[in-house]
Parts: structure tokens; sequence; C-alpha cells
């Protein structure tokens, strides 16, 4: 058997769909299928159940997919080893963001990052925390930013900065009339969340038990969204006059819109937030990458405050008081 096996049947048993797993292995779907039924003659056992619309581990196959899940594991701590003996600084650096802060962040640290480590490549993606977890693990990401809490076996998370909760809604709504908006001021108010599977949902409704309640209690006046649908896609069903919703503050500061449409206020205190943070796998030995990003991020975020209160209220309508950015 191989790693590249290896890695084969734990990507088809993540997927549970060959040619799903096959894009993501960078292979045809014929190459994985023979590599699988190759590894199942090897070992002599069925690793997977297949049917024309899924496929499945075996009972067996469940073992030895967790099995070869730890050799990969592994295996990416060796290839740390030997990068920490190199530049750590030249090597290149996979970060991963989740759906609702990458958009927003990316564009404002890299160019930091590029002036503190110019001869680092960098390779981004973005991904729900579950997936970039896993990924992580498995060595296809260095680092990740995401939201806390977050917690994952042998992983380092580090906070970065608070950021505060927002309300949007059309310049013309009711609520934009005030400075700023209290949970009690949400009830009957058509609120659009994102659709199961967004850490932000969960956090919003975490952090806003007003709204989680009056989700309990009438369901009907909260809307979600359809599934893969991002924070970009809550604006423009404001725009539309679908209703109102809430975003993390970075993504607030950022409309296509003209001044006159889209409005945003900030909560009462003490206003609903989220906590950012870095994680990398413990065994990862490329500290200095690590820093250089820290501070890259952290540079972006001062630069990017300084900005924001200096702006008026602009095509945002935002009201900033106690910056936590």
């Amino acid at each position: 058997m191989t790693l590249t096996e290896l890695r084969y049947i734990v990507t088809l048993a993540q997927e549970q769909h060959f040619g799903r797993a096959a894009d993501r292995c960078h292979v045809s779907q014929p190459t994985l299928s023979i590599a699988v039924k190759k590894l199942e003659d090897e070992l002599g056992v069925a690793l997977f159940e297949r049917t024309k619309t899924r496929v499945q581990p075996t009972p067996l196959g469940e073992q030895i997919v967790a099995q070869a899940h730890r050799v990969l594991e592994q295996t990416a701590a060796i290839k740390d080893i030997a990068d920490a003996g190199k530049d750590q600084l030249s090597s290149p650096l996979a970060v991963g963001a989740i759906f609702t802060i990458g958009p927003y962040l990316l564009p404002q640290f890299i160019p930091h990052l590029q002036k503190l480590a110019s001869h680092m490549p960098l390779y981004v993606e973005e991904g729900y925390t579950a997936t970039l977890g896993k990924k992580l693990r498995n060595g296809e990401l260095d680092v990740i930013i995401v939201a806390l809490p977050f917690s994952e076996p042998d992983v380092v998370a580090q906070p970065l900065f608070d950021e505060s909760f927002v309300v949007l809604m059309p310049h013309d709504h009711p609520l934009a009339s005030k400075d700023a908006i209290s949970p009690d001021d949400l009830d009957n108010q058509d609120v659009l969340l994102l659709g199961e599977g967004h850490c932000f949902r969960d956090q919003v409704l975490a952090t806003c038990p007003h709204l989680q309640s009056t989700e309990e209690r009438a369901s009907q006046r909260i809307h979600t969204a359809a599934e893969g649908s991002t924070l970009e896609t809550l604006r423009h069903m404001v725009a539309s006059g679908l209703g109102i919703t809430i975003l993390p503050l970075s993504a607030a500061q950022t409309s296509l819109y003209a001044p006159n449409v889209l409005v945003t206020r900030p909560f009462t205190e003490p206003a609903p937030k989220r906590t950012l943070a870095l994680a990398w796998r413990a065994s990862f030995p490329r500290h200095k990458a690590i820093d250089v990003l820290r501070k890259a991020i952290q540079a972006s975020s001062a630069a990017y405050w300084n900005y924001s209160t200096q702006r008026e209220s602009g095509n945002s309508g935002l009201m900033v008081e106690n910056n936590q950015w």
C-alpha cells in the first residue's frame, strides 16, 4: 500500500462520492477507483459499500480509514520536522479561513504579510470550521483563522481579537432612526440568518439569546438563507427588502451599494461579539511563520480601525463605538 492510496480512501470516506473524491485528490475518477480496488485486493477486504447514489465505508473499512487518517497525520508531522530545518519564511504557508472572515480579513493582512515575509509563498483556502479543522490535522493546511470556541486534538488555538456584531437594514427601516439596537428591538422583525453549518449562525444565536428565544417562540420571523449562502447573499436580501440581518463588523464595512440603500447600527452594550483566533498543529515547527502571520493580521486590523474610525457614516451608515477589532 502507498500513502497515496491511504489518502484516496480517507478522502473517499469523507466525500462518499468517487467523483468528488477524485476532484479533491486532483486525479481522474478511474484512477481513484482503480487505486481503491487495488488496496482492497491487497488487504483482502471490502473497504466500501457501493451503490448508484452513495459510497460509504464498511464497518471494517471505517476502522482502516481511521488508521489511515492517523498515518497521514504522522506523515504531515514528518514533513513539518523537515521544514523546521529550512528557512521558516521561505517555504509555502497554507492558510485557511472561515467563510465569514476570509473575504474581509485576507485582503487586509496579505500586503502586510508580504512585507514581513516577502519570500514566503502563500496558499489561501476558505471553508467551514469543521472542514478546515480536518485539513489542518491532515497537514493540508498549516494554520487556520477561526472563531472561538475551537477545539481539535493536538491543535493550538490563540486568540487574535474580538469583533462586534452589528445590524444591517434598509436605510428607510424604522430601526434606522436609532443610534444603537437593543435585542428587544428585533422582536417582530424579519431577521435573516445563514444556513445550518455556518458557525456564524451559531455565534449569533449564542451571543444573542434573546434572538434565539425569539426563534423558538416565533420561528416564522427568522428566515434562513439557502445552503451555501454567504454574508453577501444576506446583504443582497436586505437590500431587496426581505428583512434585516446581523453581520460581523468587518463585513459591515464593505458594501457596493449606494449610500441611500443600506445602513448599519451597533448593538447596545454589552454588544454581542465573536473572538477570532489562529489555530495550528502543536507539532508544527515553523513558529516564525506563525509569528509573522499574527503580526500581519494585527497590523492590518490596527490600520483598518484607524481608517474606519476616521470615516463618517458614509455608505455603510455605521456608527462605531468601543472598537475591539
